[in-house]
């Protein structure tokens, strides 16, 4: 079997140099389907500053419920469409090990002043493998470091969305020399820090409805004032984690990004994603052996088959005798 040399991530094609390799191919199908469930998790985060006063979900305390409830189905959707055809088994293997260093790195920061290194895995592989890569990595890891660490919850939907678009978008991100990428990626570190949090900000603040507070939710109130209020809810209560993982993720990127994207960008140039094998005909295979053993047996019938037997050696000292 002969390897594809001209796959993506191949030597001297894509994937050197900072360009663009493709672990997981996003086919036409994947790509509506991620459209479809990033539109409704938007809505599922954002919903409570355009809750009209009158609508449905404005005087119901269960509101939040119905999207915990349909986001991991429909998230559940995008992973099966996008890895239906988009990923080999290589692509299998290499997400399965970043995946498991990703699950253990998360517990070591512990959630303490926002110490968490998983996020610039996520990153540096979206950037090095691809978008569609990035997005399953993101979900993936979120969810089995949930397991790892009995964090599984009404959140972690909510958490694997917003950590595979930490991983989709570092994809997205323009090309760039080393340097300039260097810089790229650690300005998208501090985006990421703080967009994750602000995320899971929305998603846990209508559950403070009811609250007298002035950083509560209030159902139905108007866009200007619910917002002023989340900046005033996000502020006392996670800025103190937000801003901590910001800048730990940027300085690990800014630390690792040369020696990890070389690694990853050499092990994708190795691994030729979605290369296909070629493999050669049965019946050119047979007529070719049948060939091979027919001119064997011909060498060995002119060298052999009809060769005289070998006559004893004549033996010193014999003659005939005269009298």
């Amino acid at each position: 079997m002969a390897g594809g040399g001209g796959g993506p991530g191949g030597g001297g094609g894509p994937g050197r140099g900072g360009g663009p390799v493709r672990a997981v191919r996003l086919r036409p199908h994947a790509v509506a389907a991620l459209a479809v469930v990033s539109a409704v998790g938007l809505a599922a985060f954002t919903w409570p500053l355009f809750v009209q006063p009158g609508s449905a979900l404005a005087g119901r305390s269960d509101g939040p419920w119905l999207f915990v409830v349909l986001l991991p189905l429909l998230l559940a959707v995008v992973l099966a469409e996008v890895a239906d055809g988009g990923m080999d088994a290589k692509s299998v293997a290499v997400l399965g090990v970043l995946a498991a260093v990703g699950a253990a790195l998360r517990p070591l920061g512990g959630g303490v002043a926002g110490f968490e290194p998983v996020f610039f895995l996520l990153v540096l592989a979206g950037r090095a493998l691809g978008r569609g890569f990035g997005l399953v990595l993101g979900s993936v890891t979120l969810f089995a470091s949930a397991l790892l660490t009995a964090g599984v919850g009404p959140w972690l939907p909510f958490q694997m969305l917003a950590a595979g678009w930490v991983g989709f978008l570092a994809g997205c991100l323009p090309r760039a020399r080393v340097r300039a990428e260097v810089a790229l990626l650690t300005g998208y570190g501090v985006v990421a820090g703080l967009g994750y949090g602000l995320l899971m900000n929305l998603w846990l603040w209508p559950f403070t409805t009811g609250l007298s507070s002035g950083i509560s939710y209030v159902a139905g109130a108007p866009l200007t004032e619910n917002l002023s209020r989340f900046l005033a809810f996000t502020l006392v209560t996670s800025l103190g984690f937000d801003v901590p993982r910001a800048l730990t993720t940027a300085a690990l990127v800014a630390v690792a990004a040369r020696p990890v994207l070389a690694a990853l960008r050499r092990a994708a140039r190795h691994a030729e994603f979605g290369a296909v094998g070629q493999f050669a005909d049965a019946d050119a295979g047979t007529d070719s052996d049948t060939d091979t053993d027919t001119d064997i047996d011909a060498v060995d019938v002119g060298a052999g088959g009809d060769r005289p037997e070998p006559t004893a050696p004549a033996t010193a000292g014999t003659g005939t005798m005269t009298g």
